[in-house]
């Protein structure tokens, strides 16, 4: 089954947590997709990327880039795969079918948000039940840390 890891953020945004955890996931020389809630999230979030280091940027594109399979991180609102990634980020509380698919998937949560909280207990029952394994990621002073708690 594939590796469900949630994420809670509580003291980053996701526009200064997504670009950490990408910068990982290309070290690890895999590829990513990025669903968001909306293509104005997309489009955010893609624009973002291209600006939020100095010196560097991470390798992206969207639907509007095109160029789909030449992408190492793809941002989109849909649930689709056009870069054969290994790796898929969920945020603003976007679900996909085709979690099996990947080799892991992070879902991104807004730990201020209590209706985003609720949703991602929900998720997380959901691939509890379908089987996958899970693990909750939650950030502290220092980073992250694995808080997942024991299997019942």
């Amino acid at each position: 089954m594939t590796d469900v890891s949630f994420y809670h953020l509580t003291r980053k945004t996701l526009e200064q947590a997504l670009p950490e955890l990408l910068e990982k996931t290309l070290e690890r020389k895999k590829r990513a997709v990025v669903m968001t809630g909306s293509n104005e999230r997309a489009e955010s979030l893609t624009q973002y990327l291209w600006t939020y280091k100095p010196d560097g940027f991470l390798p992206h594109g969207n639907a509007k880039d095109g160029y789909a399979n030449q992408q190492p991180i793809w941002i989109t609102a849909e649930d689709e795969r056009p870069n054969e990634a290994a790796y898929l980020f969920l945020t603003d509380g976007a679900q996909s079918a085709h979690i099996e698919t990947y080799e892991r998937v992070f879902d991104l949560f807004n730990g201020n948000d209590e209706a985003a909280v609720a949703a991602a207990r929900i998720r997380w029952k959901e691939s509890e039940k379908a089987g996958h394994t899970l693990s909750y990621w939650k950030q502290t002073e220092t980073g992250w840390i694995d808080a997942t708690p024991p299997r019942s």
